[in-house]
């Protein structure tokens, strides 16, 4: 989402305010719906500038996921480097080194199957290191000295890499909702902020006239239809 429709989105719920704050003075205002009058006008103002923040707050939940899986696969990538550092050293077959080189490419990005863009990608990663560490159970003489490489560390980190990919989805999913619920109640069905915004101009005209200056007062006010 870009940063203008973040600022229209803003600026319709603080015009909703300036035009409330308009017609609360006008003495002939005394709409037929319920809807149009200041009371319900307050209320939608209200949860116009609460879902707004819970957008907000739902946006940098998953962001800070995001952050969060990607400085794990960070350390996953050194890990690995430093987990075939490790093999090197001992006296493996030809075919055991060449797996765990091959899933550290994999690891690594350096193969054209592994997309780091997608959530699916994350998963093959994790998946890939299980693999790993699945090899290295099998080599009877990797017994590392450094707590990072030992197996239950990996494992520990191969559950925080899984981990970390639900969240981002979990995060993902309940920012999307609140998406479609900002929408709905800034912009989607005939009681949006929107709608009900024009539909006071409207009645403003009719009791006023187009030409009346209460008219002309709150036509200045604008409001951006969903971009």
């Amino acid at each position: 989402m870009n940063k203008q429709y973040k600022t229209e989105n803003a600026k319709n719920v603080i015009n909703l305010q300036k035009l409330i704050e308009s017609i609360s003075l006008y003495t002939n205002y005394n709409p037929p719906l319920e809807n149009l009058t200041i009371k319900n006008l307050n209320l939608l103002y209200t949860k116009a500038q609460n879902v707004l923040k819970e957008v907000e707050e739902k946006r940098s939940a998953n962001k800070n996921a995001i952050s969060i899986r990607q400085e794990k696969h960070n350390i996953l990538k050194k890990t690995s480097t430093r987990i075939i550092n490790q093999l090197e050293i001992l006296e493996l077959t030809e075919d055991v080194l060449a797996e765990a080189k091959h899933l550290n490419r994999l690891i690594q990005g350096e193969t054209k199957k592994t997309i780091l863009s997608s959530h699916r990608s994350y998963t093959q990663l994790a998946d890939n290191f299980a693999k790993l560490i699945h090899l290295l159970t099998s080599i009877s003489t990797y017994n590392p000295n450094l707590t990072e490489l030992k197996l239950e560390t990996l494992k520990d980190l191969h559950i925080s890499l899984v981990e970390s990919t639900k969240k981002v989805n979990q995060t993902e999913t309940a920012f999307s909702t609140k998406l479609i619920e900002r929408n709905a109640v800034l912009y989607k069905n005939g009681t949006s902020l929107y709608s009900t915004a024009q539909n006071v101009k409207k009645y403003v005209k009719n009791i006023y006239g187009a030409t009346s200056p209460e008219y002309q007062n709150i036509t200045k006010i604008r409001f951006i239809a969903n971009l």
